[in-house]
């Protein structure tokens, strides 16, 4: 955090020199939400991971040769940036993993156009809980805004607070509880490593008609790999089947392979096909193509 402060500036909507939300105000915004609405709970300082560093130059260093450059000419910003911080005064035990309430936020400029005027800017922020065995992140529909958009820190407080209130962990909670109770079968298993790589690969009518599938062909090896080698989810051995948490956890694994940006995105969709594969075992037939 405080190199971020220090040391990068804050990028600018070049057709009126507003200034954009800065990585830093982000961060402590959505910390502040935290600290309001989870009073008299442990809540941890985040976590910050950049990536896709934009460098330039002050104007008094512009015609100097990039060998002749002082550390003082140069001015760089982080055009991708993702932060975390969990409550670890509220957890559950799931199949004996426990699992905080976590807070984690996206930034990333890439998603800006900054040579227009200023208008409202786009964050990714969600509340869940992470897996303290393996640090995966589960995310939840009701606690997930992929497009939050807010002009101001004080637009962005109130857009995160209404997401926060929105968020059901009781509900969350259940839904994972209830993925230890059911199965899948090595062949269903293998059904669903081969689907997933003929997904990527289906002419885009057919790919209409089934749900999305964001796994990339080298997450879907990691997640075969798992099968076997996990050390927390692995199929134990002798048995053939594995149960949704352990399978849930194998996608969200995974998905730590994923961009900054696409990260919390693909981590609703490990969400919703465990999800909807808990229910095709059950009879529903709108993911059963994934492991018929």
């Amino acid at each position: 955090m405080i190199r971020l402060k220090s040391d990068c500036i804050v990028p600018v909507f070049s057709k009126d020199n507003e200034m954009t939300i800065s990585h830093p105000s982000f961060i402590e915004t959505v910390h502040k939400v935290a600290s309001e609405l989870f009073r008299g709970e442990s809540i941890d300082e985040p976590d910050i991971m950049v990536s896709h560093v934009i460098k330039g130059r002050i104007p008094e260093a512009i015609h100097k040769p990039v060998a002749q450059l002082l550390e003082s000419d140069k001015t760089i910003y982080y055009e991708r940036m993702a932060f975390a911080f969990e409550i670890p005064t509220i957890y559950e035990t799931i199949d004996g993993n426990r699992v905080n309430l976590c807070i984690t936020g996206v930034r990333a400029y890439n998603r800006e156009n900054l040579y227009s005027k200023k208008v409202a800017e786009r964050f990714s922020v969600a509340i869940g809980f992470q897996n303290k065995v393996c640090c995966n992140l589960c995310t939840f529909t009701d606690g997930f805004k992929t497009d939050l958009r807010a002009t101001s820190q004080h637009d962005l407080f109130r857009e995160v607070m209404k997401l926060f209130q929105q968020y059901d962990a009781e509900k969350h909670l259940r839904l994972m509880k209830s993925f230890t109770s059911s199965y899948l079968t090595e062949h269903q298993f293998a059904q669903f490593l081969g689907k997933s790589r003929l997904y990527q690969c289906l002419p885009a009518k057919e790919k209409k008609l089934l749900p999305n599938m964001e796994l990339t062909d080298s997450q879907v090896n990691i997640i075969a790999k798992a099968y076997y080698h996990d050390d927390n989810f692995k199929r134990e051995h002798g048995e053939n089947e594995i149960n949704l948490w352990k399978f849930y956890n194998m996608l969200t694994g995974a998905n730590k392979s994923s961009y900054i940006d696409n990260f919390l995105d693909r981590s609703l969709n490990s969400t919703q096909l465990t999800e909807g594969i808990d229910r095709a075992l059950h009879g529903d037939n709108t993911y059963k193509w994934f492991i018929e």
